[in-house]
């Protein structure tokens, strides 16, 4: 049995229909038949004050959140610096308590049932907290035992493949490099293969590369069942990876939808074309229509999608006579949703 498969069979309450055949290319576990159980992560009311100190007045971190994320997806938590997001992983992880609310994870509250909800989440955090005198495989076994898992049940060299890291396996961690120390973070995550995984700033300080190796294989995990919590700053991989996307400001949830729901919120686009002569003057007809000019063979118009159809404005073109050669559309994309929900 390989890892993804290995994950899918000990996931629990969050357990899914069909098992991977290959951990290459996993089959998606994630069935419509499982649709009606209980969500991979379930919060509601959740609030958190720190409590003050020296003058300084308590501080709300989280203010009330309810969130629900569907087991199998990828979820997207976004937010600036401050916004909340590290306080909520933590108490999902069970490193901060909670002032008020619940908090599910696969069914099991973090507080009345502490053991089976750690065991049900694995936790990438932003920070490498590894030993520099441990080996990869030291630390994956070290890992593997205080979650209890059995010496004939861990994976360790199953892991240490996957996340290529298997001519390091008995190096020095201090001797590893960024990419490779945050690849181990993601193994040692691995270890009780857990059914929800939150990675909290993985690619932070990881080059291209080493980022493309690691997506795939959080996809091939997620293709396995393993719900993902991803938490980001990169915009465009949240665009690219997320089912859905939470956005948190002020310890408030201000946005949660699908990701193409929301990128639909910015009714605009921007037309830009390319004529095959130069226009020397823009004709009024084109400038009431929204038209500009942005050099000698080139004009801009942005428009609603929802009030406009590009043929009509391409038609208006044609009718003054201009021919046009290359055109192209700037779209709204998640950062241009993030900013303006964030700068209110």
């Amino acid at each position: 049995m390989n890892i993804l498969s290995h994950i899918v069979a000990r996931a629990g309450p969050c357990d899914y229909r069909r098992e991977p055949t290959d951990m290459q290319a996993p089959m998606n576990v994630f069935s419509p038949e499982s649709a009606g159980l209980s969500p991979a992560v379930e919060i509601a009311d959740l609030t958190k004050t720190y409590r003050g100190g020296k003058g300084r007045p308590p501080k709300d971190a989280l203010k009330g959140i309810s969130l629900s994320i569907p087991r199998g997806s990828i979820f997207g938590l976004l937010g600036p610096n401050g916004a909340g997001k590290s306080t909520l992983i933590n108490i999902l992880a069970g490193l901060v308590l909670k002032t008020s609310g619940t908090a599910k994870i696969c069914g099991y509250d973090v507080d009345a049932d502490q053991r089976m909800a750690r065991l049900s989440i694995g936790v990438v955090p932003q920070e490498l907290n590894l030993d520099a005198f441990f080996t990869p495989r030291e630390l994956l076994e070290l890992q593997a035992g205080l979650y209890g898992v059995r010496r004939r049940d861990r994976r360790t060299d199953e892991l240490l493949r996957a996340v290529d890291l298997t001519d390091k396996a008995n190096s020095y961690a201090r001797t590893l490099s960024g990419g490779m120390r945050r690849r181990l973070m993601v193994a040692k995550a691995m270890v009780h293969a857990p059914p929800v995984l939150v990675l909290d700033e993985p690619t932070a300080g990881v080059d291209v590369e080493l980022r493309r190796s690691l997506w795939a294989y959080v996809r091939a995990l997620n293709k396995a069942g393993v719900t993902i919590l991803l938490t980001t700053h990169y915009l465009e991989e949240a665009q690219e990876l997320c089912d859905r996307v939470a956005i948190i400001n002020h310890g408030q949830i201000v946005a949660n939808d699908t990701t193409a729901n929301l990128l639909a919120r910015l009714d605009n686009k921007k037309l830009c074309v390319t004529l095959d002569a130069d226009m020397p003057v823009l004709p009024d007809n084109l400038r009431q229509q929204g038209w500009e000019q942005t050099g000698p063979r080139q004009l801009a118009v942005a428009y609603r999608p929802s009030e406009a159809a590009v043929g009509n404005l391409l038609r208006v073109l044609q009718m003054n006579g201009a021919g046009i050669v290359d055109l192209s559309t700037d779209e709204a994309d998640l950062e241009d949703i993030f900013l303006q929900l964030t700068r209110k």
